[in-house]
């Protein structure tokens, strides 16, 4: 093997230790899927002890759908419901209950197509602060689908790092 292609070989293989390094501290927390599972039955769990029925929907920082469970007999229009919830708490880190309140101050806000201003969306947080997602539960009254949506929070709270 010549000098030139040994010194290249050496060189590309720095490279990529290099971009590997990098990569690895620029990496972000991400919503796990076994995460959202763990939210999703914690979900239930509550809602099955109230006597609730409801949909729960958790997706990434994206808005993208990681996990979604509709429990039976609750009610059809919930699908759509709970994915916005958890979709507007995905790309906005408050509460759909929050995002209602700033509404009454910012005129149009309830008018955005796909964004709900009422409660049953949380924003998913790391331990750290981190805003990887949001979950939206429907099926109940808002205050019982929030009631759901914490409770699958406070389930990952040490999963959540």
């Amino acid at each position: 093997m010549s000098f030139k292609k040994t010194l290249s070989i050496a060189t590309l293989c720095a490279a990529a230790a290099v971009a590997g390094t990098a990569a690895a501290q620029d990496s972000k927390t991400v919503l796990t899927l076994a995460t959202a599972k763990q939210m999703a039955e914690a979900c239930e769990a509550k809602s099955k002890a109230e006597g609730w029925k409801m949909v729960i929907a958790i997706v990434d920082d994206g808005g993208n759908l990681k996990y979604y469970s509709r429990m039976d007999g609750s009610f059809l229009i919930s699908v759509k419901i709970a994915q916005s919830k958890a979709e507007t708490s995905a790309r906005v880190p408050v509460s759909t209950r929050k995002l209602g309140e700033i509404s009454q101050s910012v005129k149009g806000l309830e008018l955005v197509p796909g964004v709900a201003i009422f409660a049953g969306g949380l924003p998913i947080f790391t331990a750290g602060g981190a805003h990887i997602g949001g979950i939206g539960v429907s099926g109940g009254s808002a205050d019982q689908d929030e009631v759901c949506a914490q409770a699958s929070l406070d389930a990952v709270k040490g999963v959540l790092k």
